[in-house]
């Protein structure tokens, strides 16, 4: 439709209704359809062979109220109307593709700041491109990332799969454009696993003190509890290891995950912390490093596949452990 053609009031209710539908400024609108009739100007000009100066100005005097415009070119002072005849068909063409983009930009705008609120919390995507430097993951309208040092070691996840993710932030890359960026390899997304398998964890009655995480092979979590007669490592396993096995489908088969009682008595943390190793003594602590003693038959499990066990249990405990046999 041709935009001179319109009644007068047609146009300012269209701008008007598309503004307060999509939460967009109306002279915002109306300045991005100036600045596209000024390029679609330029570009008309030079298919009829016509040249326009690279230096020379241009403005649009566009009516709000009936779409009426006419293109000005500048010289100095002085101002001369050069609207092509017949060009409100391109204007009219130009206006819906300014508007059709302001409001794709402002769709995507509600989406990213609905998901500002997120930011920390699990949410459910699903893969949809992957190469060697990240995932693409469908969320909700929208798509995002999860980079290849938030993935999982060695995790490989199926094009179509759905998966949980933690909401880890959202950057800006060097064009402006906003990018969700997703997680599995954060500790962060093991706390909001138990949160959500755990209601003792969601409702803060049992607290999760600490993770040390080696992912895609094992996890220890240290849990407390603020409430007496609450077992909180019970509370994370479940009757018959239910809640702990919902976690553990949503990670690789190759990761274990520890839950061990938090304790303020480093000694008896440091027991905790190596498990599933029993019998462990505490020798020694100097230093910032503990030297315990394990039997024989418990030496294995203390230092774990490649010593992951012993390193994730200084982690969780904050000292540097050494192993004995005693």
């Amino acid at each position: 439709m041709d935009l001179k053609k319109l009644p007068k009031t047609e146009f300012a209710a269209a701008v008007a209704q598309i503004a307060g539908e999509r939460n967009i400024d109306v002279q915002s609108i109306l300045d991005s359809i100036e600045f596209g009739l000024i390029s679609a100007y330029k570009r008309d000009q030079k298919e009829h062979d016509i040249e326009v100066p690279d230096e020379a100005e241009f403005s649009v005097e566009l009516s709000p109220e009936s779409g009426s415009f006419k293109v000005y070119q500048i010289d100095g002072d002085k101002k001369k109307d050069v609207t092509p005849p017949g060009f409100g068909r391109i204007a009219a063409q130009t206006a819906k593709q300014v508007i059709d983009q302001k409001i794709h930009e402002a769709e995507k705008e509600t989406v990213i700041i609905e998901f500002q609120k997120k930011i920390g919390a699990l949410v459910p995507g699903i893969v949809v491109r992957n190469d060697p430097y990240k995932m693409v993951v469908g969320v909700g309208k929208t798509e995002a990332i999860c980079p290849k040092d938030e993935q999982i070691k060695n995790e490989v996840i199926q094009l179509g799969t759905r998966k949980w993710f933690l909401l880890k932030g959202i950057i800006k890359d060097d064009l402006g454009k906003s990018e969700i960026i997703l997680s599995r390899r954060d500790p962060e997304f093991i706390k909001q696993l138990f949160s959500r398998e755990v209601p003792e964890v969601a409702n803060k009655t049992v607290n999760i003190e600490k993770i040390a995480r080696s992912s895609g092979e094992r996890t220890k979590v240290a849990v407390s509890s603020n409430q007496a007669g609450v077992d909180p490592v019970g509370s994370c396993i479940g009757q018959k290891g239910s809640r702990i096995q919902s976690i553990l489908n949503e990670l690789p088969t190759s990761e274990k995950v520890d839950v061990v009682a938090f304790s303020k008595n480093i000694n008896q943390f440091i027991i905790q912390a190596l498990s599933p190793a029993q019998d462990v003594k505490v020798v020694s602590i100097d230093r910032q490093i503990a030297t315990v003693s394990v039997p024989e038959n418990q030496l294995a499990l203390a230092i774990g596949g490649g010593g992951e066990n012993v390193r994730l249990a200084g982690q969780l405990v904050g000292l540097e452990i050494k192993i004995t046999q005693g």
